[in-house]
């Protein structure tokens, strides 16, 4: 039964670079988002066991996505894939339940080895 993996980021470049990046014989059912308001559309419908979320978006960012899901006690398991690989951003993440973080541009490779990292593949 396929994964339901959500790509969230405000980037058509970047959902599709992440989609490139996944392991070729992963079984999941992508869904994407634009932004965290759509994101956690997806997430309250059943349609995110798994996200990858990136953290600077509009209407509501990566941040709020991650406090939103743990105030309303959601299961999904979060991967942060940003640009802003500042330590305190990397803090502030993991603070807020993230998983793990990658930095962006995606590399096929590392997302593999996060991914085996914690059982998820």
């Amino acid at each position: 039964m396929p994964i339901p993996l959500l790509i969230c980021d405000d980037s058509a470049m970047a959902r599709k670079q992440v989609k490139r990046s996944l392991p070729e014989h992963w079984d999941v059912d992508i869904t994407f988002a634009k932004n965290g308001v759509e994101g956690m559309e997806a997430i309250r419908g059943g349609k995110a066991e798994m996200v990858f979320l990136d953290l600077t978006m509009p209407e509501l960012d990566g941040y709020g996505v991650l406090k939103q899901v743990k105030e309303e006690d959601h299961k999904a398991i979060i991967i942060v894939i940003s640009a802003d690989i500042q330590p305190e951003a990397r803090e502030r993440v993991m603070g807020l339940g993230a998983l793990d973080f990658i930095k962006k541009p995606v590399d096929k490779i590392k997302l593999e080895e996060v991914l085996k990292k914690y059982g998820l593949l």
